[in-house]
């Protein structure tokens, strides 16, 4: 079988799973799981084969014409690069760990054949984005993934949360995808075709007549897509969805799709210096803005996904220094430990019986009833701040390595009006990130496993499915970063490997972080005790999936909100001091859209209706009384009576005799 045909089987797969799951779910649940499970994983083989043949050498390009349109042709084309191969291998790894995952964690959902055909689907329109090198066909697979999200974050309908969640992640997404479809229009129209080849190369050569237009365009739907500020506000509230689902967003799919997006069409941005300096900018503030509300969360998935936020805003700051291979790179090595802590944070919360970290703080020996997800969050947790020598630390630190070179006047391949700017940018916000990232990483340790307090229950060992995924993701946390010697061969040819200075300064940073919170948790450890907090209302006996169901529904009523927890023995509450309270809100955010952009639109909305109802229908209601009226002046001559018909007939002759009378005589 050829590499083209392998290539095309790997989005193919997933895809006929997920149709066949649609179909068959209900009729036949005995298929439900093989269905789920065994095309993903075939995908993943497949993926990896295509990797092996494609080595990275020469991009291996494939097309046939999709459709005419008179201007602009659509073409169903296949783009395999290092980059696009190795990010399919990553998809592809991720996904077959989430649906194993999910047997067990969602082994006794009803929905549950609905919702692994949505992953599958998921995977597949994930994928297409990947290896298709087209951008109508990229956009389709694109706005597949924002439909599936929605289901799929809102798949514990039952609580307001999920609802909640689930629309935002959709219109917050849509607001960005808006312009991003503009972009490609005028992308399109400057370069005079879809095929991403042959816009690169028109970008390239100088042939955009609008770079810094287009950039921007196409940037706004990248910040929606990869929840990059001002548009990421939808991504911790989409943790009200199933562990499983925020694994396979936060770590595969559609929050890379963005970052692989610009990596694919950087030379369009390269074109630009200003749309390089609002990336730049972009990453800083995200980095930054999202490591401290971090610290500040109560529910675990959210410090996780504020973390999400913060790691995209590097990947996004490599890309900004015109270095695609860090950017890519930081992506891979993030997919895995960021999977890892999901799936991990999973198994906590059902063996907590809560999402809550102040709750946990109470709650004694909690690494010891899950010595698996302990051991291997660990090392995820020691990966995310960038602790050598795991995964983590190498591939943050190629981002940290490019920054410095654009800020030295080293960069390549950008204009030098943006490499200084950029590159400081990037390389004292990166700097600053490390130390909270640290530290919000050693505040959830501490307090999910090195609580004071009651026993934490024992309900056993987490299933085989649930482990044995966390300990294949470990291998790639912790191993990865051995890879920064060959990635280069690849990618771009550029060098991955650590430098002396980005290293010290970051590593140091690291344990800064870390050491400053672990002095803050000996301070604050004292009032657990004395401060009774927590509520588990989950139970440990139940199935995973319910117990976070229970979990997310008792988090606002217990502590008032859905993200925090007034817990005086929070030392992440302690080090941000009044700065805490803005942090926890994700800095207001929200409350400025809804004061900017929901108020008006429903304040419109309501003018709308009024207008609709008392002035159109207004004309709509007059038009039909009167006809109604006339009929009823009609109906009241209309009496049966033969004399009344014979006077009227009579009385109108004698009028019109008159009348003819009148005429004649010129009267």
């Amino acid at each position: 079988m050829s590499t083209t045909t392998t290539a095309v089987l790997v989005p193919l797969l997933p895809f006929l799973s997920a149709l066949a799951g649609f179909l068959t779910g209900r009729r036949v649940p005995g298929l439900v799981r093989p269905l789920a499970v065994l095309p993903t994983l075939a995908a993943a083989v497949l993926a990896i084969v295509v990797a092996c043949r494609q080595g990275g050498g020469e991009a291996l390009d494939a097309a046939t014409r999709l459709t005419p349109t008179g201007s602009v042709p659509i073409d169903l084309a296949l783009h395999l690069d290092g980059f696009a191969v190795l990010v399919a291998v990553l998809v592809g790894v991720v996904a077959s760990c989430v649906q194993l995952y999910s047997t067990a964690y969602l082994r006794d959902d009803p929905r549950y054949p609905s919702y692994a055909a949505l992953v599958s689907l998921f995977t597949s329109a994930m994928l297409l984005v990947v290896y298709t090198g087209d951008l109508m066909v990229l956009l389709v697979g694109w706005e597949i993934m924002g439909i599936c999200s929605y289901f799929l974050v809102g798949h514990y309908w039952e609580t307001e949360a999920a609802r909640s969640a689930s629309l935002k992640a959709f219109l917050v997404t849509k607001l960005g995808d808006v312009p991003f479809l503009i972009g490609i229009f005028a992308l399109a129209a400057d370069a005079g075709t879809f095929r991403i080849s042959g816009i690169v190369s028109t970008a390239a050569s100088g042939g955009l007549q609008h770079p810094t237009l287009v950039a921007l365009l196409l940037l706004a739907g990248v910040a929606g897509k990869s929840a990059q500020f001002p548009l990421h506000t939808w991504l911790p509230d989409a943790m009200a969805g199933p562990t499983p689902v925020s694994a396979l967003i936060h770590a595969a799919t559609m929050v890379a799709a963005g970052v692989y997006l610009v990596a694919r069409l950087l030379p369009v941005f390269a074109a630009s210096a200003a749309a390089l300096v609002v990336l730049a900018v972009m990453a800083a503030v995200t980095m930054v803005g999202s490591a401290l509300a971090a610290l500040a969360q109560d529910d675990i998935k959210r410090v996780l996904a504020y973390s999400t936020v913060g790691q995209l805003g590097y990947m996004t700051g490599a890309l900004a220094v015109g270095d695609r291979g860090a950017a890519v790179f930081h992506l891979i090595s993030h997919g895995a430990f960021k999977a890892l802590l999901f799936l991990g944070a999973g198994v906590i919360i059902h063996a907590a019986g809560t999402n809550s970290l102040a709750a946990m703080a109470r709650m004694n020996g909690l690494a010891k009833r899950i010595p698996d997800a302990y051991w291997t969050m660990t090392v995820a947790l020691l990966a995310l701040a960038a602790i050598p020598p795991f995964s983590g630390f190498f591939s943050k630190e190629a981002v940290l390595g490019a920054a410095e070179h654009a800020a030295t006047g080293d960069a390549h391949g950008i204009p030098a009006a943006a490499a200084g700017p950029a590159g400081w940018t990037v390389l004292i916000a990166g700097l600053v990130t490390a130390v909270l990232t640290a530290g919000y990483a050693t505040r959830l340790w501490l307090l999910a496993f090195h609580g004071k307090g009651a026993e934490a229950p024992d309900h056993g060992r987490e299933p085989v499915a649930i482990n044995g995924v966390l300990w294949v993701l470990f291998l790639p946390t912790a191993a990865l970063g051995l890879a920064a010697w060959k990635l280069p061969d690849w990618f771009d040819g550029r060098s991955l490997t650590p430098g002396l200075t980005t290293s010290v300064l970051s590593t140091g940073c690291a344990l800064a972080g870390a050491l400053v919170m672990y002095a803050a948790w000996r301070r604050t450890a004292a009032l657990t005790a004395r401060t009774p907090l927590g509520a588990v209302a989950a139970d440990p006996e139940a199935a995973p999936a319910v117990s976070e169901i229970e979990a997310i529904a008792s988090h606002e009523p217990a502590y008032g909100t859905i993200a925090a927890a007034s817990d005086p023995a929070d030392p992440g509450r302690l080090l941000l001091g009044p700065l805490h309270r803005h942090a926890v809100t994700g800095f207001h955010l929200d409350a400025v859209y809804s004061t900017l952009l929901v108020r008006p639109t429903r304040a419109a909305a309501r003018l709308a209706r009024f207008l609709d109802r008392e002035v159109v229908d207004a004309y709509v209601r007059g038009a039909a009384t009167a006809p109604g009226l006339l009929g009823a002046a009609v109906r009241r001559a209309q009496t049966g009576n033969v004399q009344t018909y014979l006077g009227a007939l009579l009385a109108g002759s004698v009028v019109l005799a008159v009348a003819a009378v009148l005429v004649a005589t010129g009267a």
